[in-house]
C-alpha cells in the first residue's frame, strides 16, 4: 500500500480536510489498510468473513415475525446472510441486486452459506430499487427493509489510484441524489410498523445524515427516527458512524434506523 499512500488528489484532500480537520491525516491513514475481515456464522452452515461494522448494520434491522424482508442492494451478500440466519420460519427474504455480475456473487454466497431450508426462503431479484416505489401495488409489501446504498466508498477510492484520480467534489452530491431515490422508494415499500435501516460506507454527511433528513422532512410524521441497536462508533445527527481510526479498523459504516408509524402508506 506504500505507493498508493503517496498518491493524492488535491480536491479529495481539501474536501475531507474541511469535514474532518486535524483528524483527517490519521483517518486517511487508517483507510489505506484493508478492513479486518472476521467470521460471522449465526444460522449459517459455515462462517462468512466480513467487516464487523457490516454485521452491526444488518443486526440493526428489526425483523418481523412473518411476511417478507427486502435487502434492497444486497450484493455481495454478507448482510443478506446475517438476516437469513436470524429470520424465523414464517419469514421470507428478497435479496435484490440490479447488477448482473454482482448478483452472481450474491447467489454464490447464499448457496454456500445457507442450509436448504433457509435457502428456500430467500429469493433473488434484479430490479431497480429506486424505481420500485413508483408502483403503488408494491407499497407496504415488506415488514422490514435494509438499504445498504451505493456510495462514495472512500476506503475503496483512496486505495484505487484510478478511482482517486477521477474523484471530484460533485461526486457525493450525485450519489446523494441516487441514495435519496433509493431511500424514498424503500420507505414506500415498507409496511406500517416496519423497520428500515439505511447504511452506507461513506464518510461524508451529504450521503448519510443529509439523505435521512430529507426522508424525515418529506414523510413526517409517518417516518420516525429510532436509535440504532449498537453502541460502537460515534453519534451523528440522525444515526451512528463507525470510523476505522478509532474502532480498530472497522468501517467506515454509517447506519440510521427509521420506522413507519401506523397508517402510513397501505398496500393497494
Amino acid at each position: 500500500m506504500g505507493g498508493t499512500a503517496e498518491k493524492k488528489n488535491p480536491e479529495f484532500e481539501a474536501y475531507y480536510e474541511r469535514l474532518y480537520g486535524d483528524r483527517w491525516p490519521l483517518l486517511r491513514e487508517s483507510l489505506l489498510v484493508p478492513a479486518p475481515s472476521l467470521p460471522y456464522g449465526e444460522g449459517l452452515t459455515k462462517p462468512y468473513f466480513m467487516d464487523r461494522a457490516s454485521v452491526l448494520a444488518a443486526l440493526s434491522l428489526r425483523l418481523p415475525g412473518g411476511g417478507e424482508i427486502l435487502d434492497a442492494c444486497a450484493a455481495p451478500g454478507g448482510k443478506s446472510l446475517v438476516i437469513a440466519g436470524r429470520m424465523g420460519e414464517g419469514t421470507r427474504l428478497l435479496s435484490n441486486e440490479i447488477s448482473g455480475e454482482r448478483r452472481r456473487r450474491l447467489v454464490n454466497a447464499l448457496n454456500e452459506h445457507l442450509d436448504a431450508a433457509k435457502r428456500a426462503r430467500v429469493k433473488i431479484s434484479g430490479f431497480d430499487a429506486a424505481k420500485a416505489g413508483g408502483r403503488k401495488s408494491e407499497w407496504g409489501r415488506f415488514g422490514a427493509v435494509l438499504l445498504d446504498a451505493p456510495c462514495s466508498g472512500e476506503r475503496h477510492t483512496i486505495q484505487s489510484p484510478s478511482a482517486l484520480a477521477d474523484w471530484r467534489p460533485a461526486r457525493p452530491r450525485f450519489l446523494a441524489g441516487r441514495q435519496w431515490a433509493l431511500l424514498s422508494s424503500a420507505f414506500l415499500l415498507l409496511c406500517p410498523g416496519g423497520s428500515l435501516v439505511y447504511a452506507t460506507c461513506a464518510l461524508n454527511p451529504e450521503e448519510n445524515d443529509g439523505v435521512v433528513e430529507k426522508l424525515l422532512d418529506k414523510y413526517r410524521p409517518t417516518a420516525v427516527l429510532e436509535e440504532v441497536s449498537f453502541s460502537e462508533g460515534e453519534k451523528t445527527r440522525r444515526g451512528r458512524i463507525i470510523l476505522p481510526d478509532t474502532w480498530e479498523g472497522m468501517g467506515p459504516m454509517y447506519v440510521a434506523r427509521i420506522t413507519k408509524a401506523g397508517g402510513g402508506y397501505p398496500r393497494h
